[in-house]
């Protein structure tokens, strides 16, 4: 089952509605260091201490 543009467009006009456009770099960018962070504990990469 795959998800298509409509799909995809009607997600993003409810989370624009949800948090407004102010919010939206923010949360794409908390978002975006999740996804960071999964792929580097998936690699086995750990963070330096200090």
């Amino acid at each position: 089952m795959a998800v298509g543009v409509t799909e995809i467009i009607i997600v993003l006009i409810i989370i624009l509605i949800l948090f407004g456009p102010k919010k939206l770099p923010q949360l794409a960018r908390s978002i975006g260091e999740s996804i960071r962070e999964y792929r580097k504990g998936l690699s086995g990469q750990k963070k330096p201490k200090g």
